[in-house]
């Protein structure tokens, strides 16, 4: 596990990661027998008042939540600005949080929080849809939640990084990132994706790069685009095969897609990444970076007010599938300009895919 206080901004092109399993015996069809069904509620209303925040769930009815993710309703006009992700994260029981001591904090969690905030302005169109992957395969049928919390960011647009690594001898099979309080307007976490735990990733700092195999860790970053806040806290989680487990026949791979966002103030930018022939989705994760994120440390994006309104299972065009969706192929991302003009910004994809190989 790693914290780190990371240099503001870099220029060029940053990297879309998600992971697929494959069997790697040579001459044996198998079939895929993880199968992974989105579940959502739709919609809950809010923030109704400015530097708060909502929390809203989604739960299995069968199976074990891999990943989740969460998508914003933000209206139009200078106000639209103001609603950001705060939280997407596994939960208990759909309202607690891991807070607490850092390590293998949960087991077997069946539920994904999905945590909208809000800066300086609300309107009457602020809603968060969350989303949980629940998933079941005959050879990973216990999971575990390894948390990990880092303090900050405090300073004005300085990124702060922290990764969750998987216990030894499991498997990765999704994230989460969180920021608290809510009542700092400009901190959120703005990037949230698989890595590895080792020198070549600079312990976390460094995505997962495009065709890479088997990552062990995932890292938040949380940002502070106006500076401020003496309590801030930015937590990675990740959601890891259970101990005891004989994982070796499981391989894990990364895809991963970016694009440059739009410059323009108060502008959307969408990118979707998809699994193809490499198993089923089972996680995602989501960024807004200043570009390179495969090849570099993370550096925050162009502009203090860059957030994220999305990160969540989608279809190919980007639109976020429905309750009850079996399999699902693709994973989306909406990053925002906020209420200034943002240069040199990229927006980040990854879709972890998943084949036990059984």
């Amino acid at each position: 596990m790693k914290t780190a206080f990371l240099p503001r901004l870099a220029t060029g092109k940053a990297l879309v990661v998600g992971a697929l399993l494959a069997l790697t015996v040579p001459g044996v069809a198998y079939a895929n027998s993880v199968s992974a069904t989105v579940r959502t509620p739709g919609a809950t209303a809010g923030p109704t008042s400015t530097f708060s925040e909502i929390s809203t769930h989604a739960d299995c009815g069968s199976g074990l939540v891999s990943g989740g993710g969460l998508d914003q309703a933000i209206g139009s006009g200078t106000s639209s600005n103001g609603n950001h992700v705060m939280g997407t994260e596994p939960s208990a029981d759909g309202s607690t949080e891991y807070t607490g001591s850092t390590g293998v904090v949960g087991t077997d969690n069946t539920h994904w929080l999905g945590i909208g905030g809000s800066g300086g302005a609300v309107n009457s169109s602020f809603a968060t849809t969350p989303y949980a992957v629940c998933f079941t395969s005959s050879l990973i049928d216990h999971t575990q939640t390894v948390m990990d919390k880092a303090a900050g960011p405090t300073s004005a647009a300085t990124p702060v990084a922290v990764t969750a690594t998987c216990p030894a001898g499991t498997v990765l099979l999704g994230g989460g990132a969180r920021t608290t309080p809510a009542s700092v307007g400009s901190l959120k976490p703005i990037s949230s994706f698989p890595t590895f735990d080792d020198s070549a990733h600079d312990y976390g700092l460094k995505a997962a790069a495009d065709g890479e195999t088997d990552p062990n860790a995932w890292t938040a970053v949380g940002w502070n685009g106006g500076g401020g806040g003496a309590t801030n806290e930015t937590y990675a989680y990740a959601i890891c095969s259970g101990s005891g487990i004989d994982v070796s026949g499981v391989k894990v791979t990364v895809h991963y897609s970016e694009v440059n966002t739009s410059s323009s103030a108060g502008a959307n930018t969408v990118v979707t990444v998809g699994c193809g022939s490499d198993g089923n989705l089972v996680s995602g994760g989501a960024g807004a970076s200043g570009g390179n994120v495969t090849t570099t440390d993370y550096t925050g994006p162009g502009s203090g007010g860059d957030h994220l309104n999305g990160s969540f299972p989608s279809d190919s065009g980007g639109n976020p599938v429905g309750d009850g969706t079996t399999n699902a192929s693709y994973w989306t991302a909406d990053a925002h300009a906020g209420g200034a003009g943002s240069s040199g910004t990229y927006a980040d994809v990854w879709a972890l895919c998943a084949d036990d190989g059984v």
